[in-house]
């Protein structure tokens, strides 16, 4: 790759985002011009209107007036509007910016609420949080595309449908338009709905409702209106109080029903109108690669666009929630308005609630695809990974980890196959057995998600991935840091049981326990693991551990990282070596912090 082709990405954000600026610079002296052109007319209004109250002139004269000031009222919504599209998108790009430059750690979505204790891996490799790989990858605007990308990264696909998911990304890569039409839809919100939540919503039992029902609801609301016209108009008031009971009478009949559709409707319902913009958009494209016209065909659907259905919906919902207003009440309780609406709400649910969970499915792969796709043009020089058939395969050249600045990345070949099935690394503290884990286990996720990789190249066949890196003890739940590592151990044992061979990653396996049970119980956990069909890797500072891969040669072998004392300090260059570390810095950090040893 030519550091032209390296270097498009900051060129073209870098001029995307001060077209973007200036053009909210325009807009903005267009809006302060038609400020000017409404307080023009308001003065002129106020000039008219004192010889329109003296008689010397017809009220008339004033109507161009007043319309032309709220017509132009409008035309300033609309600037506005437009203003605030382009400021959003000048922060889209200026966050992209962010991403190249390393500085984009704290500005995105977390996705903290998926990561789980129990998870194999998603807590040891960093997946979510401050600083992880979903903050990294992830600009989905809907909590269905969260979901998505995040049980991409939580699970191995099949490697068809990886290479399915590759051909997508590689097609959305350069569409830059697309995403930052995305990104911009609404205010600087995600949709804040569980998209499950509204799926199993649309698919609930439906609600028998009777036509008969919905007449006399009608007839009722009708009624109220009608006595009370009457009462005004000085015919009393005993009818419109029988209207009122017989209505209330029949809404309080339904109540039970009622409330169940608008309690249901209450939470799935909110945010729709995000979602409708971003199905819009969506209708909009057509694509290619298999997989992306097989999820854009989800959106197909006879009658009216899916964008306009949720639309549709979110007025309903607009409608309903009318109920709270004060000045609405009174009415509303006249005209049974939480009864008519559950009806109109119930019935779309029944036309067009079987199709949501398909449109959500739909809209949450395409904007996993497109955060994929997002990351893959913003890092121009990570390939996609060869997909690899059979038993357990795993060979880098040039890897790095994706959250570590290129700057600082020391790139790593390594192989993992029939032999050796186990590397056990030695090394001193800090010398970088964890993140050598980290960053084969973070490179295999991406890769079995469908993502480009930190690497020169990569090849490795499906696989499951357990490790035990960041292990700890738990006051709430009463467990030992040794307890809490023999219980992923035992979780990373009964993945070999699944389809998929295992790939391993444990961190100073068993340093809770003497050394005696350490050496024992680590070579039997290692030699269970590769008697499965597992490769991984194990590190150790305990030199006593080496033994396992003499042990177990050639299926196993020994590499190890170094380190160097310069001028009283310590360094290390991270680069992995064949053998076993022959010297230990223990003592030298204990003494370079004061202590006396």
């Amino acid at each position: 790759m030519t550091e032209d082709e390296a270097a498009q990405p900051l060129i073209e954000y870098t001029r995307r985002s001060e077209s973007r600026h200036a053009e909210s610079a325009r807009q903005m002296k267009s809006f302060r011009k038609v400020g000017v052109l409404r307080l023009t007319l308001l003065a002129t209004g106020l000039v008219l209107a004192w010889p329109a109250f003296k008689g010397l002139v017809a009220w008339w004269w004033l109507l161009p007036v007043v319309v032309v000031f709220f017509a132009l009222a409008q035309v300033q919504a609309r600037i506005t509007q437009a203003r605030r599209r382009c400021e959003r998108a000048a922060a889209l790009y200026e966050q992209g910016l962010a991403r190249l430059d390393d500085r984009w750690a704290g500005k995105g979505a977390t996705g903290e609420r998926f990561l789980k204790s129990t998870h194999p891996y998603a807590e040891d490799l960093d997946l979510f949080g401050h600083g992880s790989l979903f903050e990294l990858l992830s600009t989905a605007r809907t909590r269905a595309g969260e979901e998505t990308l995040a049980s991409w990264l939580l699970a191995p696909a099949a490697p068809e449908v990886v290479r399915a998911r590759q051909a997508a990304v590689a097609e959305l890569r350069p569409r830059l338009d697309l995403r930052e039409d995305l990104l911009v839809l609404g205010e600087d919100v995600r949709s804040g709905e569980d998209s499950q939540g509204l799926a199993a919503w649309a698919a609930a039992t439906p609600w028998d409702i009777s036509r008969s029902m919905r007449v006399v609801a009608f007839a009722l609301a009708l009624l109220a209106v009608v006595t009370l016209i009457l009462w005004i108009a000085g015919w009393g008031w005993i009818p419109f109080l029988v209207a009122l009971i017989l209505g209330r009478s029949f809404a309080f009949r339904l109540a039970a029903d009622v409330q169940r559709v608008i309690g249901a409707v209450d939470g799935p319902g909110r945010d729709l109108a995000l979602l409708s913009q971003v199905l819009r958009r969506l209708e909009r494209e057509q694509f290619s690669s298999p997989r992306l016209v097989e999820v854009r065909a989800a959106l197909d659907v006879e009658g009216l666009a899916p964008s306009r259905q949720i639309a549709q919906l979110n007025r309903l919902i607009d409608l309903l929630d009318a109920r709270r207003n004060m000045m609405f009440a009174p009415l509303a309780a006249l005209l049974l308005w939480p009864l008519q609406l559950a009806f109109v709400i119930e019935r779309w649910r029944q036309r067009s609630g079987p199709a949501v969970a398909r449109w959500l499915a739909a809209v949450g792969e395409l904007e996993a695809l497109t955060s994929l796709a997002g990351y893959s043009y913003e890092h121009p020089q990570d390939p996609f990974p060869e997909l690899a058939e059979g038993e357990g395969y795993f060979e880098g050249e040039g890897l790095g980890h994706p959250l570590i600045p290129e700057g600082r990345n020391v790139r790593t070949d390594l192989r993992l196959s029939d032999e050796p099935r186990v590397l056990v690394i030695s090394g001193s503290n800090m010398s970088g057995k964890s993140t050598l884990l980290r960053t084969v286990g973070t490179n295999t996720v991406m890769a079995l998600a469908g993502a480009p990789v930190r690497a020169r190249r990569l090849r490795l066949s499906a696989m499951e991935v357990g490790a035990s890196i960041r292990i700890q003890d738990s006051l709430q739940a009463g467990a030992s840091r040794f307890y809490a590592e023999i219980t992923r151990l035992r979780q990373i044992v009964e993945l070999t049981k699944k389809a998929l061979p295992v790939l391993f990653l444990l961190d100073e396996i068993l340093h809770g326990t003497n050394s005696h049970d350490r050496l024992i119980g680590a070579e039997g956990v290692v030699k269970g693991l590769i008697e499965r069909g597992a490769i991984g890797m194990v590190t150790t500072h305990d030199l006593a551990l080496a033994r396992i891969a003499e042990e177990l040669a050639p299926r196993a072998a020994n590499v190890h990282f170094e380190d160097h004392l310069e001028g009283g300090k310590i360094t290390f260059d991270y680069r992995l070596r064949p053998g076993v570390v022959q010297r230990s810095n223990a003592l030298e950090l204990m003494r370079s912090v004061g202590l006396e040893v």
